[in-house]
């Protein structure tokens, strides 16, 4: 009798943590004035990576993403890995005061959500949340509709390259020249972005006080 128990269990198992896997909407909100948000990337894993770490070098993949807002370097990278799950980008930037939302499916061991987006007028400044937990994590097959978790996203600076403020190296308008770096007295570690100096072409309009956007995630 004990065996037939253990090999019910056993063969229930795998179906739980299956419907533990669902939909999620992931909401990105950029709360900044003038800063307009590149195409966010959404990613799905599990507690044994994170894309990124303060005051480490960031990976070439994120530097694509922090200087020119091109995800997909930095998805491909992470899909390779076995404790990703899923990567989502989002159809289109987000303006100031704008929300644009993305589904992904989440669950079970990947069970955190990492967000990532640039600041396009900047030289190589990224928001982002890392590993935030999804609504009714370790008990999601009974998570329902509404339920959600949020977190405020900081500005980071990727340390790839030289925050100059020259509209010759920033992608995003007033200026409209991606794929143009200056690795000149590049940082080389990511840390908390200081914000915009006023030291070149990008004016105080477009400065920011950390957080810069809101991310919340629902169950669907």
């Amino acid at each position: 009798m004990k065996i037939a128990k253990i090999a019910v269990f056993l063969m229930i198992t795998p179906l739980i943590f299956a419907q533990g896997e669902r939909t999620f909407k992931v909401s990105i909100t950029n709360l900044t004035k003038s800063q307009i948000f590149s195409p966010p990337l959404v990613v799905s894993h599990n507690d044994d990576i994170q894309v990124f770490a303060l005051g480490q070098p960031a990976p070439a993949a994120l530097a694509t993403l922090a200087e020119d807002g091109d995800t997909s370097a930095l998805s491909a990278d992470l899909l390779s890995n076995e404790n990703v799950l899923m990567t989502a980008t989002a159809g289109g930037p987000v303006m100031p005061g704008t929300t644009v939302t993305v589904e992904i499916t989440a669950g079970g061991e990947d069970r955190l959500i990492s967000v990532l987006g640039m600041l396009v007028t900047t030289n190589d400044a990224f928001f982002a949340v890392r590993g935030l937990k999804i609504p009714a994590a370790g008990n999601l097959y009974k998570a329902g509709p509404g339920q959600e978790t949020y977190a405020l996203a900081l500005a980071y600076d990727a340390g790839t390259e030289n925050n100059n403020e020259d509209c010759g190296f920033i992608p995003g308008p007033p200026c409209g020249n991606p794929g143009v770096r200056d690795t000149a007295d590049a940082e080389g570690y990511v840390y908390i972005h200081p914000g915009i100096q006023g030291i070149g072409d990008v004016g105080p309009n477009y400065d920011w006080r950390n957080p810069v956007a809101l991310i919340r995630i629902e169950a669907m």
